[in-house]
C-alpha cells in the first residue's frame, strides 16, 4: 500500500514541524540535528544489522549517490528546517514544504526528462490553490503577506528545496539497496558529516547553552524525531516513492501542512477557521488527481518483478 506508507510519512513530519519548532525555541538546532541522527543510527544499525552487511556490496558501489543523499535529506533538509523555524512559524515551515511538488516536476522534466501527465499538472494546481488559499487566510487580496519575509522564511525554504532534490535523485539510487539498511547507513553518514558542523559552530558559539525546561518533555520530544521522522517516515517514504515515482508521490508533501495545522490545534490550541477546512478540500483533490492513472487506450500488462 504505497500510498498509505506515503500518508503516515507526511503524518510524521507534519508533526515534526511542529514538535521541532517546540524544542528549538530551547535547543540549538545544530546541537538538535546532530543528536537526532547520532541516536537514530545507532537505533537503526543495531535494528538492521543484517540488512547493512547483505547491502554492503550495493552500498559500496553506489556510495557517492548514497552520500548525496544523506547530504539533502538527513543534514540540510533538517538543519535548514530547525534553523528557520526560530524565526518562523511551524506551519509556514510547512505550507512551504507544500511547494515541493512543482519543484519536483521541474527536476525531474528538465534533467531526468520525465514526462508529465496532464494528471500530473492539474493536480499540482489543486494543491497548489489549496496552499495558496492557507497562506492568504482565505482572505485573497491581502497581497502584501509575502512582504515582510524573515530569514526564517527563507530557511525553511531551503529546507524544501533540498527535500525536492532528494525526493527526484531518489531514483539514482541502487534499487537493490534495502530499505531499511539504506535508512541506516544514510543515517550514520548525516551524523558523521554533522560532527565537523557541530566543532565548527561550537567554536564560534563558546556560550551555547541547552535547553533548561523540563529534561523528561525534551527527552520525550527528542525520542518523537528519532522514531517517526527519522526512522519510520523516511523508510516508508522511501518504499512509497520507489513503488509509485517522486512525480505522482511527492504530491503527498500536501500532507504535512495539514497535519501540521491539525497538530497545532490539538497540541498549541491554534484555532481551526474556515479557510484550514478549504484548504484541505483543495490539497486533498489535488493528491487524488495526481494518484489517478490517465487512461492512453493502450492495455498495459503488468510482469512480475523479482524482489
Amino acid at each position: 500500500m504505497p500510498y498509505l506508507l506515503l500518508t503516515l510519512a507526511a503524518l510524521f513530519w507534519g508533526g515534526n514541524y511542529v514538535v521541532g519548532h517546540i524544542l528549538v525555541s530551547g535547543t540549538d538546532p545544530v546541537i538538535l540535528t546532530e543528536a537526532r541522527w547520532a541516536i537514530t543510527a545507532v537505533l537503526l544499525l543495531i535494528l538492521y544489522r543484517k540488512q547493512v552487511i547483505a547491502s554492503r556490496i550495493f552500498l559500496t558501489h553506489s556510495f557517492p549517490i548514497v552520500v548525496f543523499l544523506s547530504i539533502l535529506g538527513q543534514v540540510l533538509f533538517p538543519l535548514t528546517l530547525y534553523i528557520g523555524l526560530q524565526y518562523t512559524s511551524s506551519l509556514n515551515a510547512a505550507i512551504y514544504m507544500s511547494a515541493t511538488p512543482c519543484m519536483v516536476l521541474l527536476i525531474n522534466r528538465i534533467i531526468f526528462k520525465d514526462y508529465v501527465s496532464k494528471n500530473n499538472c492539474f493536480g499540482v494546481i489543486l494543491s497548489t490553490l489549496g496552499v495558496i488559499y492557507l497562506v492568504f487566510k482565505g482572505q485573497l487580496t491581502h497581497l502584501n503577506t509575502f512582504s515582510h519575509l524573515n530569514q526564517g522564511d527563507l530557511w525553511t525554504m531551503g529546507s524544501a528545496l533540498s527535500w525536492a532534490c532528494y525526493c527526484s535523485f531518489l531514483r539514482k539510487k541502487d534499487k537493490r539497496i534495502l530499505g531499511n539498511a539504506f535508512v541506516a547507513v544514510s543515517s550514520l553518514i548525516g551524523a558523521v558529516i554533522l560532527i565537523p558542523v557541530l566543532i565548527i559552530y561550537v567554536l564560534l558559539h563558546r556560550h551555547i547553552e541547552l535547553s533548561s525546561y523540563h529534561q523528561t518533555f525534551f527527552l520525550a520530544g527528542l525520542a518523537y524525531l528519532v522514531i517517526f521522522p527519522s526512522w519510520l517516515s523516511y523508510v516508508f517514504w522511501n518504499r512509497g516513492i520507489a513503488e509509485i515515482g517522486a512525480t505522482r508521490g511527492d504530491i503527498y508533501t500536501h500532507i504535512i501542512p495539514l497535519s501540521g495545522g491539525a497538530f497545532s490545534v490539538v497540541f498549541l490550541g491554534t484555532e481551526l477557521k474556515l479557510f484550514h477546512v478549504i484548504s484541505a478540500v483543495f490539497i486533498s483533490l489535488g493528491i487524488w488527481f495526481c494518484s489517478k492513472k490517465e487512461r492512453t487506450g493502450i492495455t498495459k500488462v503488468s510482469l512480475p518483478l523479482n524482489k
